[in-house]
């Protein structure tokens, strides 16, 4: 069956006020779409009867399928079961399965099963069990002809694991759908209008079963190829084909023909080279460090960082000039350098990052603008600097700094292989 929508529902007052990110859609959005299935709304909605019991009726779609997370609980905010039973026209009986998983958790947890805790255990007569090896709350699937909904808990990790167990295999098998497949091109150093002038006639020649989507980030700009068709192994090739077309045309804008974080690419890089990366952060505070170690592995290639915030650090750790800090400033291209070479000796890598600046009000605002950060990448034989101005706050700054950081050393890299 081709053309599957789908309709995803979250439910819960947190989500709207903001006390807790939606994750899930974003979730059950990419495996529904690894199915060939299409999302085409995704809606948010809290504890609220009349708003859950609206946003089921705009979501039936023949043919189609609907996913609910969240109200499962067992608390009385949690009103999604109860409603279900009554939208679909049955009643609640306790499944007995459920029943002995959840007090199995409770003796093992060593807490007492209280008679609120039963009510886990319930489940509308009409509706398929979905089993939550992961939690107490289980899940529920409704079917009729071409048409399922699916309720499912609201904690992410418990939701996927049902999703992974027993909702995705189930949709596979019953709606055989179109294939979708994406592949990415992940373009550093030029923007979206550069980018997209540069592949005007290209994305006119594509065929009517592929698309191109731009997503400018950070420095970055990713393209993304959407291909739709019966046929999945034509469908691979064709993508090949218009993949390789835009990265040859792109030439040495393109750091990484799959979607993958920039730290992942540097990763992925380092290890096939055989050389480390050694840090020297101030102003980002070893954010840039978190984002290295983000991937797995990396201790084959990081040596460490260095987080000098304050000038003390800078000169008796690092060996940065006590008068280069009171002549030039802790803010500046001097400084930067001083501390790219410092931790390029101190930690003994093959490459070393810089990085000193002023994110918000204080410090050295006196003489330098809020803002301003000075970077400096380095192996044993050159240096590299830049300076950058960030005009967002504190926090926006700092990820905007790390952003600039890995891609500087991803062009120093790049230029200056070992």
């Amino acid at each position: 069956m081709s053309n599957v929508k789908a309709h995803i529902i979250t439910i819960g007052d947190e989500l709207l006020i903001g006390q807790v990110i939606d994750t899930n859609s974003a979730w059950i959005a990419q495996h529904l779409n690894k199915l060939g299935i299409d999302v085409v709304r995704r809606v948010a909605v809290g504890d609220d009867r009349d708003a859950i019991w609206q946003a089921l009726e705009e979501a039936i779609l023949k043919p189609g399928v609907v996913i609910i997370t969240g109200g499962l609980g067992p608390t009385a905010d949690d009103i999604t079961k109860p409603l279900l039973c009554e939208f679909f026209e049955g009643k609640l009986v306790v499944d007995e399965r459920v029943l002995d998983h959840v007090k199995n958790i409770f003796a093992k947890r060593n807490r007492p099963f209280l008679e609120r805790n039963r009510k886990q255990a319930e489940v509308p007569d009409n509706c398929t069990v979905l089993f939550n090896k992961m939690g107490t709350a289980p899940g529920m699937w409704w079917e009729e002809e071409d048409q399922v909904v699916v309720a499912l808990p609201g904690v992410p990790f418990e939701m996927a694991s049902i999703m992974e167990n027993e909702v995705l295999p189930r949709l596979a098998q019953k709606f055989n759908s179109d294939a979708i497949e994406h592949r990415s091109v992940i373009t550093a150093g030029e923007g979206e209008s550069f980018v997209a002038e540069k592949l005007q006639d290209i994305e006119s020649a594509l065929p009517l079963h592929i698309r191109l989507a731009y997503l400018p980030g950070s420095g970055m700009v990713k393209l993304r190829l959407t291909g739709r068709g019966a046929m999945k192994e034509q469908l691979i090739t064709d993508l090949n084909l218009w993949q390789q077309k835009l990265a040859e045309r792109l030439g040495n804008i393109v750091v990484a023909l799959e979607d993958i974080p920039l730290e992942m690419i540097l990763g992925k890089w380092f290890l096939a080279n055989k050389v480390t990366l050694g840090i020297a952060e101030s102003c980002t505070g070893g954010y840039l460090a978190h984002h290295i170690t983000q991937v797995m592995g990396a201790s084959a290639y990081f040596k460490g960082c260095i987080v000098c915030y304050s000038n003390d650090v800078k000169e008796s750790v690092l060996g940065v000039k006590k008068e280069t800090i009171e002549a030039e400033g802790a803010i500046s291209e001097k400084t930067a350098i001083e501390m790219a070479q410092g931790a390029f000796r101190v930690l003994k890598s093959d490459y070393a990052i810089g990085i000193t600046g002023l994110m918000s009000e204080g410090g050295e605002s006196y003489k330098t603008e809020v803002g301003t950060v000075w970077m400096a990448v380095a192996d044993k034989d050159n240096v590299k600097t830049k300076k950058f101005w960030f005009p967002y706050d504190r926090v926006r700054n700092k990820e905007m700094a790390v952003s600039m950081g890995m891609l500087m050393l991803w062009k120093f890299v790049c230029e200056f292989k070992s």
